[in-house]
């Protein structure tokens, strides 16, 4: 029985669209809802134009009140049954209830070679630190920022000349390659850390 993942997003969705179409033939699981907190995010047509449902719980309307707007985030997840959560450029912070109430669950990619800037403006900081390599890590989601266990990582050299911008444009191919190979390995059972070649 293929395991339920339910991919959380802000945007576009391009780390999502890369997940759900990995899910197919004998992956270990399959897409089963793509919330996000905008109801403006591009990725929810692109989700439903491959046949996944969609949900949106928009943050705006709680104000402050992160609990409340994570009572109802976790209302719509509970309602599609998850096995994995997967946050694919979920733009908020999550309280330690969220976490604490998914942990062991949930996954996350994030722009740079972990532990190395957690956070944000991870481009800007590794051109800024002279790094030779940068990169991004597929995690497991934990109360520490950025800070659970690394499940995989892939990287790419910082080239002369190299802008905030032109890292990211080329480290996204990148995560669309090592997000599904993570993911397949997570619901297969498979924790061990691996690079990706």
């Amino acid at each position: 029985m293929s395991k339920r993942v339910a991919i959380l997003i802000s945007g576009g969705g391009s780390n999502m669209v890369a997940l759900a179409d990995s899910m197919t033939g004998d992956h270990p699981a399959r897409p089963c809802l793509v919330v996000s907190n905008r109801p403006d995010a591009g990725g929810l047509e692109k989700a439903a134009a491959r046949g996944i449902p969609t949900a949106v719980v928009d943050h705006r309307p709680f104000g402050k009140d992160r609990p409340a707007f994570e009572a109802e985030l976790t209302r719509v997840l509970e309602a599609a049954d998850p096995d994995i959560i997967c946050m694919a450029g979920f733009m908020r912070v999550l309280t330690e209830g969220f976490v604490t109430r998914w942990q062991g669950r949930m996954l996350n990619i994030h722009p740079s070679l972990l532990p190395k800037y957690r956070g944000l403006d991870t481009h800007a900081r590794a051109i800024e630190a002279g790094d030779a390599e940068h990169g991004c890590t597929v995690h497991e989601v934990t109360l520490e920022l950025d800070g659970g266990p690394i499940l995989g990582q892939a990287q790419l050299p910082v080239l002369p000349g190299d802008t905030p911008e032109s890292l990211a444009e080329r480290l996204l191919p990148m995560e669309h390659r090592l997000y599904p190979a993570a993911l397949r390995r997570f619901a297969e059972g498979d924790h061990r850390r691996f690079t990706l070649t």
